[in-house]
C-alpha cells in the first residue's frame, strides 16, 4: 500500500463547515496548547501509539509518536448517506452548462435547487451533452444521467439541443426545466426551449419558496415576484449545494428516432480574445500577483503565455505595480474564475472573500502557513520567481514540441 497521504477535499470541506451534521467528527482534538497561565499543556490521551498487540504505548523520543501522528493527518473518507428514488413519481430536468466538462459552481447550485423541488418522491435528472470530465454526479444530487454523445450536439448546436430536450419533454413530462441563466449557453438554450414548448419561464430566479419564486428585475436594482412556472432559469446561488447525501445517479437511455433538422447556425471554433480585455469579474482564468512577486516583468510574461487574465493584490495594486481595476478581494473586484492562481499573496481576509466563488485555486508561496496556502486546493512552497521561470521554460519547451511534431 502506497505511504502517500491523499486529501479528501470533500471531508476538507466539512472540516470547515461547522454546521455540517458530520463536522464534529473530522475534529482533531489538540495535543498541545497554551494555557491561559503560558503553561504548555498536554492532551494525555492523544499522546503515544498503538502497538502491534492493540496496546497504547508511549514513545518518549517521539519518533513513534510523530510517524503516528503523520498517518492520522489525513481526514477520514465521509460515507454519506445514500438517496435512492426506485420509482420516480415524476423527475425534474436541469441541464447544466458543464464548461470545460465539468460542472460549475453556479450548476451546483440549480442542483441544489432542483433536489429542493424533488423532494423525496421525485427524480432530479441531469441531461449532458458531448464529452465530459466530471465524476461527482452523485454527490451533487443527480438521481438520473441521461448523456446526448451524438457529436452535432458538441459545441455551440443550439437549435439542435432544443430538438434533443423537445424530445425528451414528451417522453418524460417534467414536473420542471431547469437551466442556468448565464452567459455560458444555458440562458439562450432555456429562451429557446421555452419558445419551443410555449413556456412563459422565470428569468434570474435566485430564491424559491412555497410555490413562488422571485427574481432580479430592472437590472438587478428590483425583484420580481411570481408563481412558479415550469421552466426556470436560475441565478448563481438560487439554492445550497447538495452536501449531506449522495445519489445512485443511474444512467436513462437518450430518446430514440430524434428529430434532426438542418442548423441554421454554423459553429466555426472558438476566437481567441485577448485575456487583458476580459473583465476581472467575467474571466474563467486569473494570474494574481502580491507582495511576493519580485519580478514583475516575469510575471506579465507568464500571463501572457499562460493566456490567463491578470489579477493583484491590494498591497501589489498600493504599492503601484498594478492598477487599481486589477484589484481582486472585497475591497476590489469579486471574482468567479475556474482557475485562480495566486502568487506570493499571503491571503488577507478581503482577498479570500473575493476569490470565495473560484472553482479551484493553485498557491505559490514561501510561506507554507499563510492563509492562501490553507484556502488552496494545489499549493506550490517555493521562490515565486523561480516557479513562474520553470512555468514559463516548460510551456515553450512544450510548444516547439508540439510545432516539431505536427511539423
Amino acid at each position: 500500500m502506497s505511504e502517500i497521504i491523499r486529501r479528501d477535499p470533500h471531508a476538507e470541506w466539512i472540516a470547515r463547515n461547522r454546521l455540517h451534521p458530520l463536522h464534529a467528527t473530522l475534529q482533531k482534538k489538540p495535543e498541545r496548547w497554551m494555557s491561559a497561565a503560558g503553561i504548555v499543556r498536554k492532551n494525555p490521551h492523544a499522546v503515544g501509539f498503538i502497538g502491534p498487540e492493540g496496546i497504547k504505548r508511549i514513545d518518549r523520543s517521539g519518533a513513534q509518536s510523530a510517524s503516528a501522528g503523520k498517518r492520522s493527518a489525513a481526514p477520514a473518507a465521509v460515507q454519506l448517506p445514500l438517496h435512492r428514488v426506485e420509482q420516480p413519481a415524476f423527475h425534474i430536468c436541469v441541464v447544466p452548462d458543464m464548461v470545460g466538462g465539468r460542472l460549475s459552481s453556479h450548476d451546483k447550485d440549480l442542483l441544489g435547487l432542483a433536489r429542493s423541488l424533488a423532494g423525496n418522491n421525485g427524480a432530479v435528472l441531469a441531461i449532458i451533452f458531448a464529452e465530459h470530465k466530471e465524476q461527482a454526479f452523485d454527490t451533487a444530487g443527480v438521481d438520473r444521467l441521461m448523456h446526448f454523445t451524438d457529436d452535432t450536439l458538441a459545441g455551440y448546436s443550439p437549435e439542435l439541443r432544443v430538438l434533443a430536450l423537445s424530445a425528451v419533454e414528451a417522453q418524460l413530462k417534467p414536473r420542471h426545466w431547469l437551466l442556468p441563466d448565464s452567459r455560458n449557453g444555458g440562458g439562450e438554450l432555456g429562451r429557446r426551449l421555452a419558445a419551443k414548448l410555449s413556456e412563459r419561464p422565470a428569468t434570474r430566479v435566485w430564491q424559491v419558496a412555497d410555490g413562488q419564486c422571485i427574481g432580479r428585475a430592472g437590472a438587478g436594482r428590483e425583484d420580481s415576484q411570481r408563481a412558479l412556472p415550469r421552466l426556470i432559469l436560475a441565478a448563481a446561488e438560487c439554492a445550497s449545494p447538495v452536501s449531506e447525501t449522495r445519489h445512485e445517479c443511474l444512467a436513462m437511455a437518450t430518446p430514440e428516432n430524434l428529430a434532426h433538422g438542418l442548423p441554421r447556425i454554423e459553429d466555426c471554433g472558438a476566437v481567441a480574445v485577448d485575456p487583458a480585455l476580459i473583465p476581472m469579474a467575467e474571466a474563467e482564468f486569473i494570474l494574481s500577483g502580491g507582495n511576493g512577486v519580485s519580478d514583475w516583468t516575469q510575471f506579465h510574461q507568464a500571463a501572457e503565455i499562460l493566456g490567463a487574465t491578470e489579477g493583484a493584490s491590494r498591497v501589489a495594486v498600493d504599492d503601484g505595480f498594478m492598477p487599481r481595476n486589477r484589484q481582486v478581494g472585497a475591497t476590489g473586484t469579486w471574482v468567479t474564475a475556474r482557475v485562480y492562481l495566486a502568487v506570493g499573496i499571503s491571503g488577507a481576509v478581503q482577498h479570500l472573500q473575493g476569490i470565495g466563488a473560484c472553482d479551484k485555486v493553485v498557491a505559490v508561496n514561501k510561506d507554507a502557513n499563510c492563509d492562501m496556502v490553507k484556502r488552496a486546493d494545489l499549493s506550490v512552497i517555493g521562490d515565486s520567481a523561480a516557479i513562474l521561470g520553470a512555468l514559463i521554460a516548460r510551456i515553450n519547451a512544450h510548444r516547439h514540441g508540439g510545432i516539431r511534431d505536427a511539423a
